[in-house]
């Protein structure tokens, strides 16, 4: 008991750091978020507290309004951090990789399975959407990646409904802040023993990433591919 409690101890701390640190983040990009936060508290509260009045049951309408307050602020909070986090992502290169790795459960993401000399990349999410081709970067450049990856998966999964995407703020692009709802909002056509037999077929493809040691996340700016192709052989 001693150590399960010495253990809870220790990680509080760290948890209370990591909120304190990503309300900087997130104020850095948000000024109004302390207000908007209090706000939504202090209403919730204050209408349940109303209600209970009304009633005849101010404390336990006040408690039960304490509570969803704190839920209230909570999710206020963490959807206003997460938009801060995709402003401060946007344009970077090798954003759309980070969102893919945070994507959830019942997907396969693999990183820069396409690139060129100018750094737009393709990644690439198998889920029981079938295949989802990302790119980003200069959108004239990557459809020429995109239709390259599109026929390489035509050869492997011809089976398997492929869809592309292109992140970015331009016509018919996916802004990144919403890749992650469109990707769930893809109708699910497979089955779970599909998914992994697509998953091992596409291993034979082998990728950029088993070539090439790349950080996870935005990717440097001075990064350099070798000359001559896509991919290094």
């Amino acid at each position: 008991m001693a150590r399960k409690d010495n253990a809870a101890d220790a990680a509080n701390p760290g948890r209370l750091k990591q909120i304190a640190l990503t309300y900087k983040m997130t104020r850095r990009a948000d000024k109004k978020i302390g207000l908007v936060l209090a706000a939504v508290g202090i209403v919730t509260f204050g209408v349940f507290l109303a209600i209970g009045f009304l009633i005849g049951h101010p404390i336990y309408l006040g408690i039960l309004g304490l509570l969803l307050a704190f839920l209230a602020t909570a999710i206020v909070f963490g959807r206003r951090a997460e938009r801060a986090a995709f402003g401060q992502m946007e344009g970077q290169p090798g954003a759309a990789a980070a969102v893919l790795d945070n994507i959830g459960r019942g997907w396969t993401t693999t990183p820069a399975v396409a690139m060129n000399r100018n750094q737009d990349v393709v990644h690439r999410a198998v889920g029981k959407a079938g295949i989802v081709l990302v790119a980003e970067g200069n959108p004239n450049r990557v459809k020429s990646l995109l239709a390259a990856e599109k026929r390489k998966m035509n050869r492997i999964v011809a089976d398997v409904p492929v869809h592309d995407l292109i992140v970015g703020t331009g016509e018919g692009q996916v802004e990144l802040k919403k890749l992650r709802t469109t990707m769930m909002k893809l109708p699910r056509v497979l089955t779970g023993p599909q998914v992994t037999a697509t998953n091992d077929r596409l291993r034979a493809l082998g990728d950029l990433m088993s070539n090439m040691p790349l950080p996870k996340g935005p990717m440097p700016k001075g990064m350099k591919l070798p000359k001559g192709g896509q991919r290094p052989r």
